[in-house]
């Protein structure tokens, strides 16, 4: 038992049209994370599970990216029926065991995967199951005969096979032929498959509704955090002047190792603050020459993709520009939409202001450019 290799492998290569928001619900975000992130997250945690890996549908690897900050798990691409990505998700796997999961399932308890492993000491397969409490009946318009509910049963995922054993259930599959699950493909083949006790919170998303469920779910789990950032850079003549994403015409510009734009700065490291997480120098040391005259949006990316990470949310921020020269007045609205696309908030959650300081202190005298800015994010409690 101990030598053995779990492999987690989440099948996530749907259109998944139904949940709205303009992309497949596998990469909707709930509570700042996209399910499908989050479905792979609860296998990965696991200690018995060595390796996750993904299946997406074509033309899903840009949005994959995304929904991981970048850092997504092995992938592979599926095929038209959800059985076909399977078979090319366990053809891409190496190990002893598989536990198959759907993205759109993306609340695993540790527990049940632990009464999954535990169920192939005895039997072919396993699966999570719950018994029908509601009432069943035929109908369409109207109501009809009633359907005994006993012995009837939901099925969920992941569902646990050894690793040869449902690649060849799957390859004698009948062509042309589709299976609602693992399942049925290992029963068809002669296998026994056990039932475990599932949990309501692998319930499956599906719509709108499902997904605004998930969001209030976690919600009621997150707690409020503030982080505060504050920069300062010099002005030199003949370097370009950016604020807050944005190029501003002026005489000088702000001297630094990146774009050196004061307001980004202080901006990611609020954000950074909000999740205990260092400050800018220590994600981005200036002695590090790849991040010479780099754009300060990476690092506001960087720090956003580090709160989505940990299925945090960034509730609202508010950046306070300090200088005599440029008036920020004029820009305000284009730094505001910058800076909000950049966290990918509303507007309306983005506060940006200016102020001077009469004349006083290197400000005053137009030597340089201040900042500071505040963040509000939401975690949870563990985090």
């Amino acid at each position: 038992m101990r030598d053995r290799r779990v492999i987690g492998l989440v099948v996530a290569a749907g259109a998944g049209e139904r949940a709205g928001g303009g992309v497949p619900k596998q990469y909707r975000r709930v509570a700042g994370r996209a399910v499908i992130a989050r479905a792979c997250d609860g296998l990965a945690a696991h200690p018995a599970i060595d390796a996750v890996h993904v299946v997406i549908g074509a033309g899903q690897e840009a949005l994959l990216a995304e929904a991981f900050g970048g850092n997504p798990p092995a992938w592979t691409i599926g095929g038209a029926t959800r059985r076909d990505s399977v078979r090319a998700g366990l053809a891409a796997i190496d190990g002893t065991i598989v536990l198959i999961h759907d993205a759109a399932r993306p609340f695993l308890p540790a527990a049940v995967v632990d009464r999954l492993l535990a169920a192939l000491d005895d039997a072919d397969g396993a699966v999570p199951a719950l018994p029908v409490a509601d009432t069943l009946a035929r109908g369409d318009a109207a109501l009809g005969d009633t359907v005994a509910r006993a012995g009837l049963n939901r099925i969920q995922t992941p569902q646990a096979f050894p690793l040869p054993l449902i690649r060849a259930a799957h390859a004698a599959w009948p062509e042309g032929e589709e299976a609602t699950d693992d399942a049925q493909v290992a029963r068809a083949a002669g296998h026994g498959v056990a039932l475990v006790a599932g949990d309501a919170a692998l319930d499956k998303l599906t719509t709108a509704d499902d997904i605004a469920r998930a969001e209030a779910r976690l919600a009621a789990r997150l707690v409020s955090r503030t982080g505060s950032g504050f920069d300062v850079h010099r002005l030199e003549a003949g370097a370009e002047l950016w604020l807050g994403g944005v190029r501003i015409a002026h005489d000088k510009g702000l001297s630094g190792h990146s774009d050196a734009d004061v307001a980004l700065h202080a901006l990611t490291d609020a954000i950074l603050g909000a999740i205990g997480d260092g400050d800018i120098g220590s994600h981005f040391p200036p002695s590090d020459p790849q991040w010479r005259g780099a754009p300060s949006r990476l690092f506001v990316e960087h720090a956003a993709a580090l709160v989505a990470a940990r299925g945090g949310v960034i509730d609202h921020v508010d950046v306070t520009i300090i200088c005599e020269a440029p008036r920020v007045g004029p820009y305000r609205d284009s730094i505001r939409a910058t800076i909000a696309a950049l966290l990918r908030l509303p507007e309306r959650r983005v506060s940006i202001k200016a102020t001077t300081t009469e004349r006083l202190g290197f400000t005053g005298r137009g030597e340089g450019i201040a900042a500071q800015a505040i963040a509000t994010v939401r975690l949870s409690e563990d985090q």
